[in-house]
């Protein structure tokens, strides 16, 4: 039974706190407190690294008075809080230690230890661990109530979220105690149990270990990930570039003890980890991982041997200025204003003229909303709208250089229009399918010209959003793929290429990650809420899964889902099943005004 902890451990008595460990993370740690009023005692068996610390806080400090963000007196008394050792017993006084030392129970165990033989009874002792077992660390303390997970995320002074990890050993009062002084540090708690990875590194390295694996398998390059994920997600920094900051020794350390627990492939960490991690190639911190950095510690990526050649490739593509674009829906719409911004003729041919014109009309109050905000002339919008023919018949697709297909995600309909586009368009047009989950190929043997045809992937909105994914069959021909490129960077998006393989680039790694976060609460160990917050503050995410599935719809996700685990055989790619009961039960996200949580009907 655990035992209550005394009146000194509560949030008014968190007032001297020891950091064990002054690498990057205890250095932005100790800054934390001492910004709070905390007396801090920092801790390293390196008196180098101690000093080290003191510098960086020093720093930090002095560039947030030059940003008056604090008063000169108010950096000289924060300083004047902080001391430094390189001896535990430094801690003796101390109401909470937080341990960030190296990733290793040896290491973290004989630290318990030592400080059992030195703190007070009373004394709360918190592991930043977030690939161990807290339970574990906890067993081998005398005080094992009063042992905890407090696991900050880097940099601390800038990252919000902490998650505070319970074992089935740790008393409510100390988990209290230190809720409260995250909340009193600026931060946002969130309460987790204890298992490797916890909510945002449960959920983030899992993705990053796919975007690894897709690298290795030279599915796509490492830039054209990266940018798939920051531009079709909104995500502040690409997979394979994070993984270079976090370190990747670290990241296959924090992986081995997810699989250990899960025996989920998804967390069997990709080999290249153990490759590049047994090389030394370790990341920033070496000046080389994934991609090469100016210096050890750099953030400043240099060429290498791998950097793609600027300019375009060997083959050239064919001129493109009229496109036909078929579907009267969002996505159609948006591609057809894309492409007559960009100064091409477009015909925009849907089931009926009605539909066609009304998918006009829909650009039409799209350009007139970027008149009202600055960003067009009323001049330039109607000079757009003039460029775009609205037609109820493919029949008009005879002379484009470019057709467009962006109807219903259905293979037998794409398949039946590829075979119209085939009769109608003229020799050497190209023929593109806009489809996110199905294969391009069976799109291609529709036609008697496979090699013209590829996959164009908008992200919605068309307008607004800068990626698109070219999907490159079999048998597309170089001149096609070249053509489709030279289309994307005419229109000023983004181009990344992929092979034609479930899911692209975005939807493998953006959709396995959704179904894990729901597995989470179906699981019971963690709620919507803080599984949303975990992620936007922890991972920089945009929305949260949650939110995002709402939006995407649950029934879009699942049909996603579906299509990866039919491709891929893996059994951490099956759809949860709480995700189907939902779409089952016609809970489908906000469209239906309820999915994961409710909303009010417009």
């Amino acid at each position: 039974m655990a035992t209550p902890l005394s009146h000194d451990t509560s949030h008014s008595a968190l007032r001297t706190v020891a950091v064990v460990g002054l690498g990057t993370m205890g250095t932005g740690i100790v800054e934390v407190l001492a910004r709070a009023g905390r007396t801090v005692v920092g801790i390293d068996i390196s008196e180098a690294a101690a000093v080290r610390a003191v510098a960086a806080v020093e720093a930090a400090t002095s560039r947030a008075v030059a940003r008056d963000r604090l008063t000169g007196p108010e950096r000289t008394d924060l300083l004047a809080r902080i001391s430094t050792s390189t001896e535990l017993r430094a801690a003796a006084d101390a109401d909470l230690v937080i341990e960030v030392a190296p990733e290793s129970y040896e290491i973290k165990q004989q630290i318990f230890r030592e400080l059992d033989a030195v703190v007070r009874p009373d004394t709360v002792l918190a592991t930043g661990t977030n690939a161990l077992s807290v339970t574990r660390l906890a067993a081998e303390s005398s005080r094992p109530e009063r042992v905890l997970g407090l696991h900050f995320f880097n940099p601390a002074p800038a990252m919000r979220l902490v998650e505070v990890v319970s074992s089935v050993l740790t008393s409510p009062d100390a988990v209290t105690a230190v809720t409260r002084l995250a909340l009193d540090l600026g931060k946002e708690p969130v309460a987790v149990g204890d298992r490797p990875g916890f909510v945002a590194d449960g959920l983030l390295f899992g993705y990053l270990n796919q975007a690894a694996a897709m690298y290795e398998a030279k599915y796509a390059s490492r830039e054209d990930i990266d940018a798939a994920m920051r531009l079709g997600c909104g995500l502040p920094m690409g997979p394979l570039a994070l993984l270079d900051l976090i370190g990747v020794d670290t990241a296959r350390t924090v992986l081995e003890a997810m699989y250990a627990e899960s025996h989920d492939r998804l967390h069997a960490p990709a080999p290249i980890l153990g490759q590049l991690s047994a090389a030394g190639l370790t990341g920033r911190k070496s000046g080389r991982g994934f991609y090469t950095y100016e210096a050890s510690g750099s953030a400043t990526v240099v060429r290498d041997a791998l950097t793609p050649l600027s300019g375009g490739g060997p083959v050239a593509g064919r001129a493109v200025h009229s496109v036909g674009v078929a579907g009267s829906g969002t996505m159609a719409s948006g591609i057809a204003e894309v492409f007559a911004k960009a100064g091409h003729e477009v015909v925009l041919a849907a089931r009926s003229a009605e539909k066609a014109q009304a998918a006009k009309a829909r650009i039409g109050a799209s350009l007139a909303r970027s008149v009202d905000r600055g960003r067009l002339t009323a001049e330039a919008a109607a000079q757009v709208l003039d460029r775009i023919t609205p037609t109820g018949s493919y029949d008009a697709f005879a002379e484009v250089d470019l057709a467009v297909e962006a109807v219903a995600e259905d293979l037998d309909v794409k398949r039946q229009l590829f075979g119209t586009l085939d009769k109608v368009c003229r020799p050497g047009a190209v023929l593109a399918t806009t489809t996110s989950s199905l294969p391009v190929i069976a799109c291609a043997r529709a036609t008697s010209r496979p090699q013209d045809v590829i996959g164009l992937h908008f992200f919605n909105p068309a307008p607004a959003m800068k990626l698109v994914e070219v999907v490159r069959t079999v048998l597309t021909s170089d001149e096609t793929h070249a053509t489709a490129r030279g289309v994307c960077a005419g229109i000023k998006k983004h181009a990344v290429d992929c092979g034609d393989r479930a899911g692209f680039i975005v939807n493998a790694l953006l959709f396995p990650y959704l179904n894990n976060a729901v597995k989470m609460v179906q699981e019971h160990y963690a709620s919507l809420d803080d599984i949303d917050a975990a992620m936007r503050l922890g991972g920089g995410y945009p929305m949260g899964p949650f939110e995002l599935l709402d939006v995407v719809g649950l029934d879009v996700s699942l049909a996603i889902e579906r299509v990866l685990h039919r491709e891929f055989r893996d059994p951490g790619l099956a759809p949860a099943p709480l995700l189907e009961h939902l779409v089952a039960a016609g809970c489908l996200g906000r469209k239906t005004g309820r999915g994961f949580r409710e909303y009010a009907r417009r």
